[in-house]
């Protein structure tokens, strides 16, 4: 299992520190991983509301900010409260990191995404624009980044993004099936209204 690592430092998130801050949870392991899948739940939901770009990420950055501070610090009684304080910074910070201004993006769309595919009728392209367009503009470029070269460059150019965002390549994998996922849907209620 791959363990994220703490972006703010280099710090990973190792074994000890994650029972660790499971026994701060609840001292009965079982009752402990319900406690730990409902806090997440808690945490993506308030990214997901406040319009985080990528609420699961974000929801474990917090989290792995407050088992790193639990390691060494003893003093934090009520774990919940802790993680919804130190989410608000992480939201924070991470508005701060996608505010890009518009003018940068445009004119971005890679020649090989603007181009229509044989299959594509001009309506189905059409919601394809009008649904990349509706992505939040840090989405929208990983996902014309990630799309946007052949063969051998393409795997170098995912590692790169990947490397640049500051994540595993598995965790870029992820992002991008997300956001592939939002799109197709909304290219099908587009194409179906």
């Amino acid at each position: 299992m791959n363990l994220p690592s703490s972006s703010k430092s280099g710090w990973t998130l190792g074994g000890e520190a994650f029972r660790k801050f499971l026994a701060r949870l609840d001292p009965d392991p079982a009752r402990a991983g319900i406690e730990y899948e409902r806090l997440r739940l808690m945490l993506v939901k308030f990214f997901d509301w406040r319009g985080a770009h990528f609420p699961e990420d974000c929801a474990d950055e917090t989290m792995n900010r407050v088992i790193r501070k639990l390691e060494h610090d003893e003093s934090i009684q009520e774990v919940f409260s802790y993680c919804h304080g130190v989410a608000r910074l992480v939201f924070l910070e991470s508005r701060k990191r996608r505010e890009v201004p518009q003018a940068e993006v445009a004119g971005q769309i890679p020649a090989t995404a603007a181009a229509p595919d044989s299959e594509l009728d001009e309506d189905r392209m059409e919601c394809f624009e009008q649904c990349l367009g509706e992505l939040p503009v840090e989405s929208r470029q990983m996902i014309l980044q990630y799309y946007s070269e052949d063969k051998r460059r393409k795997i170098d150019r995912r590692k790169e993004l990947a490397g640049t965002l500051g994540i595993p390549p598995n965790a870029l994998r992820s992002r991008a099936q997300r956001i592939r996922k939002k799109l197709e849907e909304c290219v099908g209620r587009c194409s179906e209204g």
